[in-house]
């Protein structure tokens, strides 16, 4: 059983971090371990939580910046921004129950630290360009800070950049500054019927690259939709292509009768209103088409304009489910459980799109065995090593994680 160490403090959290590293004892790092089951398995009997390290420092509207210890439910913060109308624009998912859990269980740190962003990433951008600030412990045991509250910062090293997307392999997290947006006032979604994965990703892009601000575009082949909670959704019988519209209402209005038009040729045109429009995005965000199934879940990331080759080839080799958001530039996909989780199938086709393939939920033994993230070229994994070095040479952070490639003798 793995005894749990529970800072109040970033002086206490370095205080642990230091006495791991004398005593060469690894770490888990972790939050509410919402994520645990991402990411190769880890076997250590201590584990560092930043649990108690929770609240909002600091949160000025007008400014736009909010301040929070890294184990602040996200629940938490949802409201406290709700209450000002404001959102953290990159749309966090929530993967609890897509990895047998409960919802609402993450924190803001387990978002920035594996740079978490929902289907506005296509216009806002990822969780890291959203990321101000951060104060952390090093694996060294020492206490540093990094940005500011602004989003203009060229003082040194943008070293909080590299929290994003590290998994705790490199630091614990004390405190995280992030950019927050005003919410929009008004939501809605027009769907456009289309079952070839080819025409699909034909009307997204033909979506976005129009004038009319599109601020999410996904593709729900027909398996995918009938079992969605919005009735319209699940009752097409048909694939559906949703392209997103969000702001003050007149401006909406018009932008969707224009998508409207768009979307009449490539097949039939729908709109959700704001409330099915926030179910369905939700639903998407979260992954909930595959949260109750018991298959592999895989994240590819891909050129937009690839996304049917890569699907085609995958289905090719093994069975599988999907649906593409980001366009057709995210692709998530549910493969058997068994084996290698058709890992050979689904890297080799992506990365002969030039894309990349991370795994999300599988079974401890097949993520020990085939890894979750996607294997670096050799340049790339010589300078995570550096890295990591830099920051954790004892390699007691989370060790083995991410990548074996950059385990560091102690």
């Amino acid at each position: 059983m793995t005894e749990t160490f529970q800072p109040g403090s970033t002086e206490e959290a370095r205080a642990i971090v230091a006495d791991a590293l004398a005593s060469k004892t690894p770490l888990e790092v972790r939050g509410t371990a919402s994520k645990r089951a991402l990411g190769r398995p880890l076997e250590t009997d201590y584990a560092i939580s930043t649990a108690a390290l929770s609240g909002v420092s600091l949160y000025e509207p007008e400014e736009l910046v909010l301040r929070a210890g890294p184990g602040t439910p996200m629940a938490q913060l949802r409201l406290q921004l709700d209450q000002h109308g404001q959102m953290l624009a990159f749309e966090p998912p929530d993967l609890g129950p897509l990895l047998g859990g409960a919802a609402e269980q993450g924190t803001i740190g387990g978002v920035v630290a594996g740079n978490l962003s929902g289907p506005r990433r296509i216009k806002a951008g990822a969780a890291r360009d959203h990321f101000l600030g951060v104060e952390a412990v090093s694996g060294r045991g020492e206490i540093f800070k990094s940005g500011g509250r602004v989003v203009k910062n060229v003082t040194g090293y943008d070293l909080c950049k590299l929290m994003c997307g590290s998994w705790g392999t490199l630091a614990v997290m004390t405190d995280v500054t992030l950019k927050v947006l005003p919410a929009p006032e008004k939501t809605r979604t027009v769907l456009i019927a289309c079952d070839d994965p080819a025409a699909a990703v034909r009307a997204m892009t033909a979506g976005l690259s129009s004038p009319n601000d599109v601020s999410g575009a996904a593709w729900l082949p027909a398996d995918v939709a009938r079992e969605s909670s919005v009735s319209y959704v699940s009752g097409a019988g048909t694939g559906l292509v949703a392209l997103r519209v969000e702001g003050i209402g007149v401006s909406v209005d018009a932008r969707c009768a224009a998508l409207r038009e768009t979307g009449a040729g490539f097949g039939d045109v729908e709109e959700l209103h704001t409330h099915n429009s926030l179910a369905l995005w939700r639903a998407l965000r979260d992954v909930l088409a595959f949260a109750e199934t018991a298959g592999a879940i895989w994240k590819l990331s891909v050129p937009p304009a690839a996304a049917s080759g890569v699907v085609g080839r995958i289905r090719d080799g093994i069975d599988c489910r999907f649906y593409a958001d980001w366009g057709g530039g995210l692709l998530w996909i549910e493969t058997a459980e068994g084996g290698d989780a058709g890992a050979d199938v689904v890297r080799a086709s992506a990365g002969a799109a030039g894309g990349h393939a991370t795994l999300i939920r599988a079974e401890a033994d097949i993520r020990a065995r085939v890894g979750a993230f996607h294997p670096e070229a050799p340049g790339v994994a010589t300078l995570a090593r550096n890295v990591k070095q830099g920051f954790d040479p004892g390699n007691i952070l989370n060790p083995g994680r991410m990548y074996p490639s950059v385990a560091v003798d102690a």
